[in-house]
């Protein structure tokens, strides 16, 4: 292998180690501040970025306050949901689901326009 090979490779090992830890990072600090109530796990769930796409809703589920596992697969059982389902792989109809059974009191007219403007 010759030394610009090897440079390169060593770049892009670089690269790949820092998207991971900004990935990781922005999961983490997602999960304190739906843990503190900074921020819904509703939120989340209908406008994911591009470093949440591949985390799974049962994550998102548990970071919340008194949600536990038992919790998060009563939710999705009746929407026939695994809770290992990414954010990316959600349909904006299984969202908007998602986030009124979170908030069943809360106005299907907003979410759903949260929806549209997130794609």
């Amino acid at each position: 292998m010759d030394r610009t090979r090897m440079v390169v490779k060593a770049d892009q090992c670089l690269e790949s180690l820092a998207r991971a830890n900004r990935v990781r990072h922005v999961r983490a600090q997602l999960k304190r501040r739906i843990a503190s109530g900074e921020a819904s796990a509703g939120e989340a769930i209908l406008s994911p970025r591009w470093e949440t796409e591949a985390m799974s809703v049962g994550e998102v589920l548990t970071s919340q306050r008194h949600w536990g596992t038992k919790r998060c697969r009563r939710l999705l059982m009746v929407m026939r949901l695994q809770e290992t389902k990414t954010l990316g792989s959600l349909t904006d109809r299984q969202r908007l689901e998602i986030v009124a059974r979170l908030n069943p009191l809360g106005d299907r007219e907003t979410t759903s326009s949260k929806v549209g403007a997130s794609r």
